[in-house]
């Protein structure tokens, strides 16, 4: 696990309008990412995978040989040795050695475990297995990666997960950032040497490159004059959104918060409105249901807890609520 704050960024001041740090800063300080998974994949061409969609972020590094990569969304991209891609929401996506090949599941290939979490994957499908028992593998050297699943500590609702874009490349982002570049050598050198050890060390390594391909990518986005990311760059509307964030759990209304931002009520819902491309009503409930959501995943909370938590008059009430926003009743949230 990755943790860069020694205490949660959710902290709640005691003052009413006591002014917040700042919540870009503090998102980022205490982004924890927990290791689901690791594995490194020896895969003999021709071959293709597929990863199925899922909740936790996906991460592939290519070490020797090369790759393709492909989702629903964007084309093929070549991957060369030295590249990582980080794909945040875990969408569906295909690696392969060539695009015309036809993959098969992630799951359908045989791994062996080598320590907790981590795990050797033979690339070979069950024909390429067969014909190397009755002869020799081909020439050709076989591709490695190394490839994880990472969890987020912020909920898929977040706004700042919610703007991720489905592909990262570490390659895009390195010129932002001089840490990328040095962790692609350090992981490079680790799948070259092939030492005891290694997919421990490169675990660690993904971890921290990840975290940096993030903040990289927020470092270019901050460029941009409009979202998420500026809103909270700016002195009088980023001091509305770190307030809602630090304190969910309070009846934030529209005098409240146009109070705090020193503007007419009018004047701030339209100036809110404007940058954020919702209301303050319906952010204010994003965020209430996003903590709303951690509560009963993360900590078994009961609905009937978190619904007066949030200052709900009945679970009934927040259920609807939930649901509207969330798109699923808050029952399903301990499935996940």
């Amino acid at each position: 696990m990755l943790d860069f704050l020694s205490k949660p960024f959710d902290q709640v001041s005691e003052a009413p309008f006591a002014e917040p740090p700042d919540l870009l800063t503090q998102i980022l300080l205490g982004l924890r990412l927990d290791g689901v998974e690791y594995g490194r994949c020896v895969l003999h061409p021709p071959w293709a995978i597929a990863y199925p969609a899922q909740r936790s972020a996906r991460f592939h590094f290519v070490g020797h040989g090369g790759a393709w990569l492909r989702t629903p969304t964007t084309d093929w991209q070549r991957l060369n040795p030295g590249d990582a891609v980080l794909l945040p929401h875990g969408s569906f996506h295909v690696l392969a050695s060539s695009p015309d090949v036809a993959p098969v599941d992630i799951d359908s290939l045989a791994r062996q475990a080598v320590a907790e979490n981590i795990f050797l994957v033979d690339g070979r499908n069950a024909r390429q297995t067969a014909q190397a028992a009755i002869a020799p593998p081909p020439p050709p050297a076989p591709d490695v990666m190394f490839c994880g699943a990472l969890r987020f500590n912020l909920d898929p609702l977040h706004p700042l997960m919610a703007m991720m874009p489905e592909v990262m490349m570490a390659s895009d982002l390195a010129r932002r950032d001089t840490t990328v570049p040095v962790l692609l050598d350090a992981m490079e050198r680790e799948v070259a040497q092939d030492r005891m050890g290694a997919c421990a060390i490169l675990a660690r390594l993904a971890d921290a490159l990840a975290a940096s391909i993030i903040r990289a990518w927020v470092e270019c986005s901050c460029n941009n004059p409009t979202g998420w990311i500026a809103a909270v760059r700016c002195p009088r509307i980023g001091k509305v959104i770190a307030a809602i964030h630090a304190d969910p759990e309070r009846d934030w209304n529209v005098p409240l918060l146009a109070e705090l931002m020193g503007a007419s009520r009018s004047g701030f819902s339209e100036s809110f409105t404007r940058t954020m491309g919702e209301s303050p009503a319906r952010y204010v409930a994003k965020v209430k249901m996003s903590q709303a959501r951690s509560w009963i995943a993360r900590d078994g909370m009961r609905v009937a807890v978190a619904a007066n938590r949030l200052g709900y008059e009945s679970e009934a009430s927040f259920s609807r609520a939930y649901k509207r926003i969330i798109g699923q009743p808050p029952s399903t949230a301990r499935a996940v």
